[in-house]
């Protein structure tokens, strides 16, 4: 799964998403669920790993503040080098992403996810495989260009996770 395959880690690359500079204070903030020391911790693996680097840095009452910036090539799984275990271990990794993020939105003051339109969605389709492939285009072209959409002060950043399986033992 490599170095973006970590809870933490996976939630620092998506609070970076957009183009975003944060201060680790900053990052801390968005993760009041996890200590500031293991925050640091990811950070500087992230660091490392090349996965973030330092946009700027400014010196802050005696201490230098850092600003990171994710490098969005470097943030990505290959997944044709996955294994079944890579697999397993990465849907665990995103489920635990979703509980942690979803559990985090629900602590905030305010929260309402009637208002905010929280969609909790399931559904079990019967699909072809041309189906699937032709779902799964109809959805990147509905997505993909919202992902270049940059924060302003009237949007929101929304997690999406998208996951698809063959709940059936068939072989085609």
């Amino acid at each position: 799964m490599g170095l973006i395959g970590h809870p933490v880690r996976l939630r620092i690359v998506h609070a970076m998403r957009a183009g975003q500079v944060m201060t680790t204070a900053q990052l801390c903030e968005r993760l009041p669920d996890v200590s500031k020391a293991m925050v640091y911790r990811h950070i500087d693996l992230l660091v490392s790993g090349g996965v973030l680097e330092v946009a700027d840095e400014q010196r802050v009452r005696g201490a230098v503040e850092r600003h990171f910036r994710l490098r969005q090539e470097k943030a990505v799984i290959e997944q044709e080098k996955l294994t079944a275990d890579d697999y397993r271990q990465g849907f665990a990794v995103v489920m635990a992403v979703l509980a942690a993020e979803f559990d985090a939105y629900l602590q905030r003051q305010g929260a309402d996810p009637v208002a905010d339109l929280v969609g909790i969605r399931q559904h079990s389709v019967w699909l072809s495989r041309e189906e699937l492939l032709g779902l799964i285009d109809d959805l990147r072209a509905a997505i993909v260009p919202r992902l270049a959409n940059e924060p302003t002060t009237n949007r929101r950043q929304f997690l999406l996770s998208p996951i698809f399986f063959p709940v059936d033992s068939r072989d085609d």
